[in-house]
């Protein structure tokens, strides 16, 4: 029996955002001689593999915020930015923020303890499976399991977009169909500035997302991509596969009016 395809919440909210970006990243293979590495994946993934250090019980190496950073300075990627200097801009932001982290951590106390980092797990979900790899699950002393996801591109953390944000209602998915009998909290912790926003989705409003993702899963893998035509959108403009799309003529000039429009708040 072949075995189901898997989709994650990076499949997902990428399809959501544009079906035709998600054909060329994930269905037809032209679209990854366009891809490009970019700052911000190497930045995130760097300080996410120092926290993992740091919160994996196993790892004793990364305790202190002087560790945090050296080990932060040895695992530096540097894909994807324009410049040496401006990786070096970013390392040393970096430098600051594993440090401050640790820091904080440290003053904060523990609340429980961790259960997991970079966890994978896997639902079943009709036609498909989702997938997810959750930056870290904690066990509060009273028995709640706490998600924890780590922003590095973030200053502000917001309950309502935590409570509409597609991976991290995938993530309850998955933790609540591994520990079903617990309360299952999400948060977000925006490491720019250390600020933590934290969640108990209404069990209702996961039903309704569960849903909801059945169905936009299904949708993407019987979507005809063959016939798929790219729309015009703002997000297209900063796109890998701009010049892919602009082989459309009708695209072409649509997202030229998109560049050619006036920022918000121009001078009339």
């Amino acid at each position: 029996m072949p075995r189901k395809p898997s989709l994650s919440p990076s499949k997902i909210t990428t399809y959501l955002a544009c079906p035709v970006k998600y054909k060329w990243t994930y269905v037809d293979p032209r679209g990854k001689w366009f891809l490009r590495s970019k700052s911000y994946y190497s930045f995130g993934a760097s300080l996410h593999s120092v926290l993992q250090r740091f919160h994996d019980e196993g790892d004793r190496g990364v305790q202190t915020a002087e560790q945090a950073v050296a080990a932060l300075e040895e695992n530096w990627i540097t894909a994807g930015f324009a410049s040496p200097e401006e990786a070096e801009v970013a390392l040393a932001e970096g430098r600051d923020l594993v440090a401050t982290y640790v820091e904080e951590h440290y003053r904060r106390g523990p609340i429980g303890r961790t259960l997991y980092v970079e966890k994978q797990l896997r639902k079943e979900l009709g036609q498909f499976v989702l997938i997810g790899r959750i930056d870290r699950i904690d066990e509060r002393d009273d028995g709640t399991i706490e998600i924890i996801d780590y922003k590095s591109g973030r200053s502000e953390t917001d309950s309502e977009d935590l409570l509409n944000d597609v991976a991290m209602n995938c993530y309850q998915l998955l933790v609540r169909s591994m520990l079903p009998d617990r309360k299952v909290l999400s948060t977000i912790v925006a490491l720019r500035t250390q600020s933590r926003t934290t969640v108990e989705p209404d069990p209702a409003a996961l039903e309704q997302f569960e849903r909801d993702i059945v169905a936009v899963g299904t949708e993407i893998l019987n979507r005809d991509y063959e016939s798929l035509l790219p729309t015009a959108k703002d997000i297209c403009l900063e796109c890998d596969f701009l010049q892919l799309c602009k082989r459309h003529e009708d695209f072409a000039e649509e997202v030229e009016a998109i560049a050619r429009r006036e920022p918000e708040g121009a001078d009339a």
